[in-house]
């Protein structure tokens, strides 16, 4: 489903940081959260790369895969969690447990980002939510990794 005006207004980073285009799959009951990243030469760091064919190929820049990850889990945490921004809940990234880069994202074809969320757990006011990622481009890996994140509400 393309991304909903609501859902796109209530990300704590504007398009320019978001940078999904479209919502693929939303598995409440799993935890599960499918989106689409268009590749492209104007994506933030990919843009300032000096490529060389053969040494440094353009491709997608593993610094804002790790930045993706928040971004599937934010919306996880909207759609899975019914956490909302506009209500003060924002979260963090607080525990890279395992990051691999199995090859690099091309330019060109769009990559599928998967997050499911393994563990949730309410520790007084803060929801931690333990993720494992999954990037994919055609048939092969890009990204895999699993993180933790924690969710609070901030009072304003």
């Amino acid at each position: 489903m393309p991304l909903e005006a609501e859902f796109v207004a209530d990300c704590p980073y504007g398009p320019g940081g978001l940078l999904i285009d479209e919502i693929l799959e939303i598995d409440r009951e799993a935890g599960r959260v499918r989106v689409r990243l268009p590749t492209h030469a104007e994506l933030p760091l990919t843009r300032e790369q000096r490529n060389h064919p053969i040494r440094h190929p353009a491709h997608v820049s593993g610094g804002l895969m790790v930045h993706l990850t928040g971004m599937v889990g934010f919306v996880h945490a909207y759609y899975c969690l019914g956490l909302k921004h506009r209500e003060g809940w924002i979260g963090y990234g607080v525990r890279i447990h395992d990051a691999r880069f199995s090859a690099l994202a091309e330019l060109g074809p769009p990559m599928i980002l998967e997050g499911h969320a393994t563990k949730v757990r309410k520790i007084r006011e803060q929801i931690f939510a333990t993720y494992v990622f999954k990037f994919t481009q055609g048939q092969k890996t890009v990204y895999e990794g699993e993180q933790t994140a924690v969710w609070q509400r901030v009072e304003a």
